[in-house]
């Protein structure tokens, strides 16, 4: 019994510093210069999501000449004060105040330019088709909701996906309790509890973890829950987990109007969700539905993988789980395209572009 359990350590600590050394190499060789920064003053306006606002606030510096941050409440304020040449908002939802649109037509009052950044498309359209007509720009990530706004009265739609902040979503050698070999992490949406209430009898055979909320849902809660993280989990810990995971699922949610959702026009996902980039650059093996433009941005079979069923992902799952080699390139090749073309300093490099900074 002794033998086997140090032949086994040895094979997993074999395995991980092989990962580990392969990622180190990639992140150190993948490194873009510092781009000339454009001659613009930017005031950007968080949502609140943490994954993503210091990603985009890190790449504004090294993108603009200067960069100022405000709370969503002080917006009109604090352009009135800085005079930024452009006013750049990510999402404009959930945390802002009552009087948003009131301060967007304020600032535009002022003479300066206004951008907005849709990250939940298209799944607060009941929310998001009033808000777009008042800003002068809209960014989304999603591409089923372009002509809607075009529609509302929007005279520049642009299609600008989401990234990765590389600074928070990396590689890293982790503890033991962090390692699994099946990772999921988000709430329990229908369509999610759907197809893990599937997959008991499979995962039960296997280390899992699950983290997010509402995964009382589950018809087979009981069996699982040793496995089941309630409540938000911070993005420190998730990147840990991700990390530690032989493979992540990822699993968009369900856009049918009515279910966890305000996609009151019932607008269809085409578009990949900020996880995709997420996983992939913590260097792990990635099984994702499909989406639209998922080839796009990743070649599927190479650099990530899929599934259209819970049949196809408990089969893909079993043969990632017993095919090490197989399973380590792949999740490298993932690293190394999110490396490359998916930061957020890539992202906003490309919206300097589009809006002329």
């Amino acid at each position: 019994m002794n033998a086997e359990a140090s032949a086994a350590g040895f094979a997993s600590g074999y395995e991980s510093g092989l990962r580990d050394g392969a990622c180190e190499y990639l992140v150190r060789h993948l490194q873009p210069p510092a781009p000339l920064k454009r001659d613009s003053r930017v005031l950007y306006i968080p949502q609140g999501f943490e994954g993503i606002d210091q990603g985009i606030i890190e790449a504004l510096r090294l993108t603009v000449r200067e960069v100022y941050v405000a709370d969503a409440t002080r917006m009109a304020e604090q352009a009135a004060l800085i005079r930024p040449d452009w006013v750049l908002v990510l999402n404009g939802l959930h945390v802002f105040p009552a009087n948003h649109l009131q301060q967007v037509d304020t600032v535009r009052s002022l003479g300066i330019r206004t951008a907005i950044w849709f990250a939940d498309d298209p799944y607060v359209t009941a929310e998001t088709m009033y808000i777009a007509p008042r800003y002068d720009v809209v960014l989304t990530h999603e591409l089923s909701t372009m002509q809607m706004y075009r529609e509302r009265g929007c005279t520049k739609v642009v299609y600008m996906p989401l990234g990765v902040d590389h600074n928070r979503f990396k590689p890293m050698a982790v503890e033991e309790k962090y390692r699994s070999d099946v990772c999921f992490i988000g709430q329990a949406f229908w369509n999610r509890v759907e197809i893990f209430d599937a997959l008991v009898p499979y995962l039960k055979t296997r280390k899992v973890f699950i983290a997010g909320g509402l995964w009382e849902r589950m018809k087979r809660f009981k069996e699982m829950e040793r496995f089941i993280r309630l409540g938000w989990l911070p993005v420190e810990e998730t990147v840990k987990h991700y990390n530690g995971a032989r493979v992540v699922i990822n699993l968009h949610r369900t856009t049918e109007a009515g279910k966890d959702n305000k996609n009151v026009l019932n607008l269809p996902g085409r578009s990949i969700n900020p996880r995709t980039y997420e996983i992939l650059a913590c260097g792990t093996m990635q099984l994702t539905d499909q989406r639209e433009d998922l080839p796009h941005y990743f070649v599927p079979g190479l650099e990530l993988d899929t599934y259209a069923n819970t049949v196809e992902l408990r089969n893909k799952l079993e043969f990632y789980l017993t095919h090490e080699e197989e399973r380590r390139t792949m999740a490298l090749r993932g690293l190394r395209r999110t490396l490359n073309d998916h930061s957020y300093l890539r992202r906003l490099q490309q919206i300097g572009e589009v809006l002329g900074w």
